[in-house]
């Protein structure tokens, strides 16, 4: 009879069969051991003493191999890597700028909405072509003067954006003629376009100023003149490494180099034009409201969605910063729009809407400047008091008879002023309480933050010495072009409207016209004119 073993006597089997043959195995390597030893031992003392050091090289060699197979491939993802961030920040670059040039159609609705609709298509017009002529002038001179190398006051290299130049590369890896902007770890055409579309801005914000009478070619000569010229001397002084940059100015996104330049050339074209015909009359100031609120709106909601590109887009590289500039960009608006609601509600006796634009713009121009140094709260503080600001500085300057259609001049010139400044007051200073930068990085602490006077001083002596450049340069433009062609249209070119006198056609054909906001019936409307054009005076302001 035969006996079936049990599954546990089949492993206990198992065991013992492989633990004989381990001892075999161990066996023989106990053998060739032996046997190696004995062979050691018959070679003399020098090669025994040789066989060490033959093991060390082995093993180094056999190290070797592998670590320079491995290095090749840790390149490889390093540089991979290093490429995708390369790929990413200039993605982020290129967004931000197609934002900003996307302001330059809510600044078009804006100034024209907020003129009359004999005048729409002028402006309309110079909205569209001063884009295209800041895109020659900046690529053939502007970018060179404000970024490229020379010295501290200005740039003497980078014409056409020619020159060495080795971006992406940063730091002292950097090799070109462009070293204010070896910071950005982007393509040198990405960084030229991002900075393009501001100087862009800079020359639309004329445009508002000296709307409705204006002649259309000294417009677009003196917006080659502020863009090719005047813009990127005063920014080389701050962005371009200059002498401001040196003593400690800063301006992170341009409520200086870009609002205030533009509002110091803006007031200085409405001063040298004069006020509209019939905006002031027996001492007093007359109401000539725009003719189109719907699409003015519409342009204020579109710059403010490309202030978004305008302030985080200055980081010029993907980080954490980008969410904090976003939050504090729209508060600031946030609270100019209300804060202007409130006190022209007061003052005025009406929310006027186009105090409640100018005040949402207001708060954007203010916190450009310090968006990035500032915390949340006090973003919100700047905004309120820039609000309240616009709309006293809107009667200001029509109080001293300063004609400015839109307002230019109180939301860029004014709140771009006190937005510089506010770096000087409200900035957490580097590794403050929110540790916003490091140090070298941004702005000494401010003075209302116990930091005393310092930086708010270095704040104080950018807004008056790039103010004082501007209103040197654009004054000589100005005179130089009322000398040569005359600046201003006739009184029945301005009377008729500019849309005919300047471009042979209208913005509204086939529209009624309403009555002219100066009391009298438009040139163009039926049934004649209350008052012919020849019967002002040709020099009525």
């Amino acid at each position: 009879m035969m006996l079936k073993l049990k599954p546990k006597n089949k492993r206990r089997i198992s065991r013992e069969r492989l633990s004989a043959a381990g001892m075999r195995r161990l066996s023989q390597n106990n053998s060739l051991f032996l046997q190696l030893k004995l062979a050691v031992k018959r070679l003399s003392p020098s090669w025994q003493a040789c066989i060490p050091l033959a093991v060390i090289i082995v093993l180094a060699w056999s190290y070797a191999a592998v670590a320079q197979d491995a290095a090749p491939a840790q390149d490889k993802v390093t540089e991979e890597l290093q490429n995708l961030r390369v790929g990413i920040d200039t993605l982020w670059v290129c967004i931000a700028a197609f934002l900003v040039f996307f302001m330059n159609a809510g600044f078009g609705m804006l100034e024209t909405g907020f003129c009359r609709q004999k005048n729409a298509v002028n402006v309309l017009s110079k909205n569209l072509i001063v884009f295209a002529l800041s895109t020659v002038a900046f690529w053939a001179i502007g970018f060179g003067l404000m970024f490229g190398d020379g010295n501290p006051f200005v740039g003497t290299t980078g014409w056409f954006l020619a020159g060495a130049d080795n971006s992406p590369a940063i730091g002292d890896a950097y090799k070109g003629v462009f070293g204010a902007l070896n910071w950005a770890g982007v393509p040198l055409l990405a960084k030229f376009l991002f900075q393009l579309v501001f100087a862009g801005t800079a020359a639309t914000i004329v445009s508002g100023a000296v709307a409705e009478r204006i002649k259309f070619v000294d417009f677009l000569i003196f917006s080659v003149l502020l863009v090719g010229i005047a813009y990127p001397i005063t920014g080389h002084w701050i962005w371009g490494g200059g002498w401001l940059a040196k003593a400690g100015f800063w301006d992170f996104a341009g409520s200086t180099v870009v609002h205030s330049v533009g509002g110091w050339a803006a007031l200085m074209g409405a001063a040298l034009l004069g006020p509209r015909i019939g905006k002031y009359q027996n001492g007093a100031s007359v109401a000539m409201p725009g003719h189109n609120m719907s699409i003015a709106t519409l342009g204020c909601l579109i710059l403010w969605l490309g202030w978004f590109g305008f302030n985080p887009g200055s980081t010029m590289a993907v980080g954490p910063s980008i969410a904090h500039i976003a939050v504090t960009t729209n508060l600031a608006g946030s609270m100019g729009g209300i804060a202007a609601t409130i006190v022209a509600w007061l003052y005025l006796g009406k929310p006027d809407l186009s105090m409640i634009i100018n005040g949402i713009l207001a708060g954007l121009v203010a916190i450009t400047a310090p968006c990035a140094f500032v915390s949340v709260p006090w973003s919100a503080v700047i905004g309120l008091i820039a609000g309240i600001i616009v709309v006293f500085a809107v009667t200001f300057f029509d109080r001293i008879k300063i004609d400015d259609p839109v307002g230019a001049t109180s939301v860029h010139l004014v709140c771009g002023v006190f937005g510089t400044l506010c770096v000087g007051l409200f900035a957490e200073g580097p590794g403050g309480a929110l540790n916003l930068y490091g140090d070298g990085l941004g702005p000494t602490r401010g003075l209302l933050l116990g930091g005393g006077f310092s930086q708010l001083w270095a704040q104080f002596i950018g807004v008056i010495t790039v103010g004082g450049m501007t209103v040197l340069l654009s004054t000589i433009f100005w005179l130089a072009l009322k000398a040569t062609l005359g600046i201003r249209v006739t009184p029945e070119e301005e009377f008729e409207g500019l849309d005919i006198g300047e471009h042979g056609m209208e913005a509204y054909s086939g529209f009624l016209k309403e009555t002219d906001a100066t009391g009298f019936a438009d040139t163009s409307s039926p049934g004649g004119m209350g008052k012919r054009a020849s019967d002002i005076s040709s020099n009525p302001y």
